[in-house]
């Protein structure tokens, strides 16, 4: 089985920061991307930040500048810097990975359970 584990949601005040953080874990093969989406209540989940396990990474346009995506390939593990954060970026986080799990042939899409990011004004 292959578990996504989010951490690094909470409260901040627009300006701050936050580091969200997540580990892929289970009988993987290969990591091929990792990266976040989001979902504010009453709006459609949206793609946030996508990074390959090369390095390249692509941002959504409302994010871009003030968030940074880096992936530790040793460890699983994704990180998404936010910096100056706003209101309207207040949504649940979902962690994504794309990966082939030990068993299978083929890569499959994963996610996590999600974490809760609000920003207050």
């Amino acid at each position: 089985q292959v578990h996504l584990v989010e951490s690094g949601g909470g409260l901040v005040q627009a300006g701050g920061s936050l580091r969200l953080s997540c580990t892929a874990s289970g009988s993987i093969y290969s990591i091929h991307a990792m990266g976040w989406h989001r979902q504010a209540p009453g709006n459609q989940r949206e793609l946030v930040a996508r990074i390959t396990s090369g390095g390249s990474a692509n941002y959504a346009d409302s994010v871009e500048g003030r968030f940074t995506l880096s992936m530790d390939n040793a460890k699983n593990t994704v990180y998404l810097q936010m910096n100056s954060l706003k209101p309207e970026d207040t949504a649940v986080y979902y962690c994504n990975a794309l990966l082939t799990a030990s068993t299978n042939w083929y890569g499959m899409d994963y996610w996590g359970k999600g974490t809760l990011v609000t920003v207050s004004s």
